[in-house]
């Protein structure tokens, strides 16, 4: 009898077990992003936002504004006919409408505070890079100046070579004077006008 063919094959698997495998993940091509259940923002968008609220917090408009909102909110609560008050004595909502205000103007300023934190640490590093930088220059141009007067010291100055030349020149007018006295001819002191010299004696 023939060995079934069919059943020594291997056979793909189908169902489930096909459809809980799926395509496999290539290596080459980034993941898909996935879905979160957070809600995403931006740290720097809200951050500047925090920023905002709170520079608004500290200032005296918004002391002057919450003084008349609460004004306003007590008087009519008074004053109003009782179908028109939605916040009889002793003002729960407002007292709770100011605590909800405190709970999320701490955090607010508090980031806020940190934000500014990180943007000093930030300045200070960049300060202290900028000083050491400086420093650095000032040591290296300090060396350059010394260096420049070392070489400065050990070059021939215009005074030192006129003193030199006139010393030069004294020893060969003494020199000249000594062969006058000793019944030379008159020589010049220079080369050329030794030439003229001899030039005139020839003659």
């Amino acid at each position: 009898m023939a060995p079934d063919r069919e059943g020594t094959r291997e056979r793909t698997p189908t169902g489930a077990t096909a459809a809980g495998r799926g395509p496999r993940a290539r290596l080459d091509q980034p993941r898909p992003p996935r879905r979160r259940i957070l809600p995403e923002w931006d740290p720097e968008a809200f951050g500047r936002l925090s920023e905002r609220i709170a520079r608004f917090i500290g200032t005296g408009r918004f002391l002057v504004w919450m003084t008349v909102v609460i004004i306003v909110w007590v008087l009519w609560n008074i004053t109003a006919p009782g179908d028109l008050r939605f916040d009889e004595y002793p003002f729960i909502f407002l007292t709770l409408a100011l605590s909800l205000q405190a709970s999320y103007a701490a955090p607010l300023i508090l980031l806020a505070q940190n934000r500014q934190d990180d943007r000093d640490r930030v300045n200070l590093e960049q300060d202290r890079k900028q000083n050491e930088r400086s420093i650095a220059d000032t040591e290296y141009l300090t060396r350059e100046i010394a260096a420049l007067r070392i070489g400065l010291g050990e070059v021939a100055t215009r005074d030192w070579i006129r003193s030199e030349l006139q010393d030069l020149v004294k020893d060969l007018e003494e020199r000249h004077d000594g062969h006058r006295g000793n019944g030379h001819h008159e020589h010049g002191v220079f080369p050329a006008e030794r030439s003229r010299g001899r030039d005139v004696d020839d003659r």
